[in-house]
């Protein structure tokens, strides 16, 4: 008898191909820039993944300048010759530790851009109503959606379609690879309680996805969403408790 199949995702949304431990070649120039020197210039770069999100660089030991891996410390691991579990004859660099990381010209934030997941961003005519406890906190039935691989989709909805009196603002921002860094949070007011950081905005995203500029989105982690009058389930994400809508790092009081 064939064998039974597998049974279908049931998350709606297509999640990283990619297991921890898969190495990829990097086919892009990528320099390192600390104290205002570049410290690494290479061509043969490598994407190792350490989890399933996205990747880190592995840079070839010997493409990395001595001194400065002595000042980077404990921020450099340096892989031997002989490494077994990861990549050897490679330092592994922790990302703040630099100033500034480029592939080829154009400067990366926050983490290297997994070469196996894509962002887009489409003008949607479906009705969506955003709730939190029975409250409704935005409604529109012209709207963006933004498709990133790995999370949820995301309703970015015009500010005119909120109900502000619901909102508070927050001083969290982030910063993702893809987008940008958020212009603002907002948490939600019901009564008394205060949830914190359920929405955000992007006044000026990075321009290939420059149709969110403006718009708020909300994390379907945290309130009720419903599409076409259905209601979703609420999903499982690493965020789910996080303030980060994707893979992005927390600045805390940047305003």
């Amino acid at each position: 008898m064939p064998s039974a199949a597998p049974l279908p995702d049931t998350s709606h949304y297509p999640h990283s191909p990619v297991s921890p431990g898969h190495v990829e070649p990097v086919p892009r120039r990528l320099r390192g820039v600390l104290d205002g020197e570049v410290v690494f210039d290479t061509l043969r770069a490598l994407y190792v993944w350490e989890h399933p999100h996205f990747p880190q660089y592995y840079v070839p030991l010997d493409a990395v300048d001595p001194a400065a891996l002595e000042r980077l410390g404990a921020a450099a691991q340096v892989h031997g010759s002989d490494a077994e579990e990861r990549p050897p004859g490679t330092v592994r660099i922790e990302w703040g530790a630099l100033d500034a990381w480029y592939e080829e010209d154009e400067r990366v934030f926050v983490h290297p851009r997994s070469p196996f997941a894509r962002v887009d961003v489409l003008r949607s005519s479906r009705q969506v109503r955003i709730e939190l406890e029975g409250v409704v906190l935005a409604e529109a039935s012209a709207l963006v959606m933004l498709f990133e691989t790995g999370l949820p989709p995301r309703h970015y909805f015009d500010r005119t379609a909120l109900d502000f009196s619901r909102l508070v603002p927050s001083e969290t921002v982030t910063s993702c690879p893809y987008k940008g860094t958020t212009s603002q949070y907002w948490s939600v007011r019901l009564g008394e309680e205060v949830r914190p950081d359920i929405a955000w905005s992007y006044e000026f995203p990075t321009v290939e996805l420059a149709k969110i500029a403006g718009l708020i989105a909300f994390f379907d982690e945290k309130v009720d969403t419903f599409v076409d009058g259905e209601l979703l389930e609420r999903p499982l994400t690493p965020f789910s408790d996080a303030t980060d809508p994707g893979d992005e790092v927390l600045v805390k009081g940047d305003g």
